[in-house]
């Protein structure tokens, strides 16, 4: 969009599901914005698709023939009259093809510009894009390693251990830690099967691997105006399967003075691909604070709360502003950190079973509540927990005056969330939470595997006579609501409290 022009929107059209869905059209609904919702035959009866103004009907459980169907989603905002997409994180938000085609089709997507989603996706890419601007780099290579020979001629030169990482990659797919060289071809060539076959692209890269490593990013706005800001950093160290677990801003060791640094470094690392929106710049932290730049996501990121809970800012409503041409409503100088937030994701994982994900239906589901408690989420009880999609049921973030206030408040909600019907990681999040590593702030992204030891949690207590009988219940509405739902994957007749509900298979 030209920056000398604005436009209102008048109708979002969410290409997500479950929390993240509600979240945006929350703060859409408060902007007096219509939403519409897409959803799967899974998510029929979801509360996100009930939340929404309309809500239309795209496919099948599978995300593949739902949530990750572009033209389906595209089809569905133009059948509706949506003037905008907002993709979320996950499935289609880091899509510059997705992007791409929905600016194309006269639409505005509430993210990025193509050409930034996929110079930031390519983790190559990305390090030659922000090399000019001085941005701190952890030594590597700098282009593909094409074979085994040339990755042994690398490790020689950068030294053990060592890190294969594909340049595609996200979630710790496509990654190997090499210790020593007899096991660098196995490794190498498992890096590479493992790329290929979750991006479809076998690229990888080596760096050194950084010993104790703190993972810190920082969230960055940046408009078409120019203007660009950063809000802070997030601490996400710890970590299970190289994803986030728990997150909190401020981080308990940035100085001042490395914060602003680490700042300044983040909007060089937006500015060196035009950024516009929403977006974090994600750094490794080594014991001695020396800081490396990692990756940027381009999108919003799953704990974005926290930066909302100590900046007062609405992340959202900026990226829609920001959409509809808008300048920032506010300056670098003009945001300050207020007191201390901590997310605890809520998974549907056994911990204690090297956090397998579990299925199952909510039998009870009570979040807590009060002063400085936020819960998002897109559950409720009764409701089947699907297999189809990430286990993640809600975040839990809490806010206090200071860290140790936030970490007690963080402990009190666990204890007051009720959930049963299925494991999840609350008991891990009291633990970690309540650990002195992490209440020493002494830790780092190997706390899992340097802290939860067989027997560290005990498993969720079984459910009780009266919880079983009311599970069968609840089993037995929903066989009977399934039975009686149309054979078609398209909805024949709309639900009575649905009023404006559709079906685009």
């Amino acid at each position: 969009m030209n920056a000398n022009t604005t436009r209102q929107i008048q109708k979002i059209l969410v290409a997500n599901r479950g929390e993240i869905a509600l979240r945006v059209m929350k703060t859409a609904r408060q902007m007096g914005i219509r939403t519409v919702a897409v959803y799967s035959n899974a998510d029929r009866e979801a509360a996100f698709a009930r939340y929404a103004d309309e809500a239309i009907h795209i496919g099948p459980s599978p995300s593949s023939e739902s949530y990750l169907v572009g033209a389906k989603i595209i089809d569905a905002a133009k059948s509706v009259g949506a003037d905008a997409i907002h993709p979320g994180y996950g499935f289609l938000s880091e899509n510059a093809d997705f992007a791409d085609s929905v600016r194309k089709a006269g639409i505005a997507f509430i993210g990025p510009q193509a050409h930034a989603i996929q110079t930031m996706g390519s983790k190559l890419a990305a390090k030659e894009t922000v090399k000019p601007f001085g941005v701190p780099l952890v030594p590597g290579t700098d282009h593909p390693i094409l074979d085994v020979q040339e990755a042994q001629r690398v490790a020689e030169t950068i030294g053990f251990p060592l890190l294969i990482k594909a340049s595609a990659g996200g979630g710790g797919k496509g990654m190997r830690v090499v210790e020593q060289m007899a096991e660098l071809p196995n490794a190498f060539e498992r890096a590479v099967s493992e790329a290929v076959n979750s991006f479809g692209d076998g690229s990888v890269f080596i760096e050194r691997f950084v010993t104790s490593p703190r993972h810190i990013e920082i969230q960055i706005l940046a408009d078409s105006h120019g203007n660009c800001v950063h809000l802070f950093e997030r601490e996400c160290s710890i970590q299970r399967r190289h994803q986030k677990v728990i997150e909190e801003a401020p981080s308990a060791v940035l100085t001042p003075e490395l914060r602003d640094e680490m700042g300044r470094c983040a909007i060089q690392v937006a500015k060196s691909c035009n950024y516009e929106g929403a977006g974090t710049v994600e750094f490794l932290l080594d014991d001695q604070l020396r800081f490396y730049f990692l990756e940027m996501n381009t999108r919003l990121q799953v704990e974005h709360p926290v930066t909302e809970c100590i900046t007062n800012v609405d992340l959202v409503r900026e990226q829609i502003r920001i959409a509809e041409g808008h300048a920032l409503s506010f300056r670098q100088d003009e945001l300050e950190i207020r007191g201390h937030a901590i997310e605890v994701r809520v998974y549907a994982e056994d911990a204690s079973a090297g956090f397998l994900p579990t299925t199952g239906t909510l039998l009870r589901y009570s979040p807590p509540s009060g002063p400085g408690v936020r819960v998002d989420d897109g559950v409720e009880e009764g409701q089947e927990i699907p297999i189809h999609y990430d286990p993640m049921l809600s975040k839990l973030v809490v806010h206090g005056h200071n860290r140790e206030a936030a970490i007690e408040r963080a402990i009190m909600a666990i204890d007051e969330y009720e959930i049963t019907g299925v494991s999840t990681t609350l008991d891990f999040g009291r633990f970690a939470i309540d650990h002195p590593a992490f209440r020493s702030g002494k830790f780092d992204t190997h706390f899992v595997k340097n802290y939860l030891h067989e027997g560290a949690l005990e498993r969720q207590i079984p459910l009780s006579d009266e919880d079983v009988a009311e599970l069968v219940v609840a089993l037995m509405g929903k066989s009977k609501a399934k039975n009686s739902m149309p054979a078609s994957a398209e909805d024949t007749k709309p639900s009575s409290n649905w009023k404006n509900r559709k079906s685009f298979s």
